[in-house]
């Protein structure tokens, strides 16, 4: 076998300008959710204010998910991309100056966000068709494995960042710096070039059915998203009683502390793992992967000694860092380009949707049963969900992600598409 002429994909100008981009706003943005939650606990002194701000963020961007899967398949992702950057850069650094002031309005900051929910509800589609146009097949394993690492490290350092910035400079400087970092990744993004094959027009109402159509065609992507969506959910219930159960049985807030930064660490070390594992069905050993965080509920739910309960998250956490490339390849090796953001834009729907939910039910079944029901119950259903995935098919016949120096033949779209095989010949 010998080697494409890039054997890595930051040799290729476009990924380049791509990575950079991305993780610079990245970076800014792991700075806000802490930098978030001080100032407007500091401005109000009120839980439900936070809560309302976050809604305003979370509810248009679910709402719009699907069609800025439709306008990113209609329209060069770049330029979405460009315009929606710009867009939230505007909202955060509007954010940034009201909290400058001595008495921060709630309302504005609340539209800000609202503002910068729906241009994320039309930039998150877009990340997947623009790393599948601007690297290769063969390489793009190894550079989504990049973006997931250098954005897990990002996320890993950014509430300690974003706490330094409250404390010496004041919460306002975090958001100046994310939306600093938009305007960065904008004007990358103008230097950036893409051939972009647009989705044929058609009626909106068409074009969302289309879309659908390609998920619901392969048994392989819709029962993975069933079991991502309960995952999410499970992620939520342990985020909400997780805390209260760490800090009152498990030995105080610094075993919490702990336990978020093991995770951190986890999800770094399980994207770094995906650039170099190539197992022969990729969807398959990723899912089970994902089954493991059956195991912090479980450590949770019955209150293991501190180290297994810690040990326990970062492990899961490893799973999900594993994941994240590795899904993110296959999609874009199995969907057809014109579809790519659509396609997306259900995944993400289904995965935001099911967080609120779990946030939702956790307090009620905790009050209603105790903690341990609740975390026993989630963790049978990811199990379930995630684990029972090796049953399908379709999870079972997705191939290897090829390597740099294999061409992919591409799988046909339609209704046989969840039983094709990818073929690969050796270039020589």
């Amino acid at each position: 076998m010998t080697s494409t002429p890039h054997s890595h994909p930051l040799r290729l100008r476009g990924f380049r300008l791509l990575f950079v981009g991305r993780t610079i706003s990245t970076l800014g943005d792991a700075v806000v959710p802490a930098a978030l939650a001080i100032a407007v606990t500091r401005a109000t002194g009120s839980a439900g204010a936070l809560a309302l701000v976050l809604g305003c963020a979370m509810v248009p961007r679910l709402l719009l998910l699907p069609l800025g899967g439709v306008v990113g398949d209609r329209v060069d992702p770049r330029r979405v991309a460009l315009v929606t950057d710009l867009v939230r850069a505007a909202a955060q650094l509007a954010v940034g100056l009201e909290l400058f002031a001595d008495h921060p309005r709630l309302t504005a900051i609340a539209a800000a966000e609202a503002v910068g929910g729906i241009a994320s509800a039309f930039a998150m589609p877009t990340a997947t068709p623009l790393v599948a146009a601007t690297v290769d097949g063969p390489l793009r394993m190894r550079a989504n494995a990049l973006l997931a690492s250098t954005a897990s490290a990002a996320r890993l350092g950014g509430p300690a960042l974003a706490g330094l910035l409250v404390l010496t400079a004041g919460a306002g400087w975090a958001f100046l710096l994310d939306g600093a970092s938009f305007l960065v990744s904008a004007a990358l993004l103008t230097r950036l070039e893409v051939n972009h094959a647009p989705a044929e027009r058609r009626s909106l109402r068409a074009d969302l059915v289309r879309g659908w159509s390609e998920v619901r065609s392969r048994d392989w992507y819709w029962t993975s998203l069933i079991g991502h969506a309960v995952w999410n959910g499970a992620a939520a219930v342990l985020l909400t009683l997780g805390p209260l159960i760490a800090t009152r049985r498990l030995g105080g807030e610094g075993v919490w502390i702990a336990m978020t930064q093991a995770a951190a660490c986890g999800v770094l070390a399980g994207s770094l793992l995906a650039g170099r594992f190539r197992p022969r069905r990729p969807v398959l050993v990723a899912n089970l992967g994902l089954a493991l965080y059956a195991l912090p509920l479980f450590a949770l739910a019955v209150a293991a000694p501190a180290p297994v309960t810690v040990a326990a998250y970062a492990l899961a956490m490893t799973g999900l860092g594993f994941l994240n490339p590795v899904w993110q390849t296959v999609v874009q090796q199995e969907f057809p380009p014109q579809v790519l953001a659509r396609v997306t834009s259900y995944d993400w729907l289904l995965s935001l949707a099911a967080a609120p939910l779990g946030y939702a039910l956790a307090p009620l079944a905790a009050d209603a049963w105790g903690s341990t029901g609740p975390l026993l119950v989630t963790a049978a259903l990811v199990l379930l969900a995630c684990g029972g995935s090796a049953a399908v098919p379709g999870i079972r016949r997705v191939g290897r992600i090829p390597v740099a120096g294999e061409d992919v033949v591409p799988a046909p779209t339609g209704e046989r598409a969840g039983v094709a095989r990818k073929e690969t010949r050796v270039r020589t």
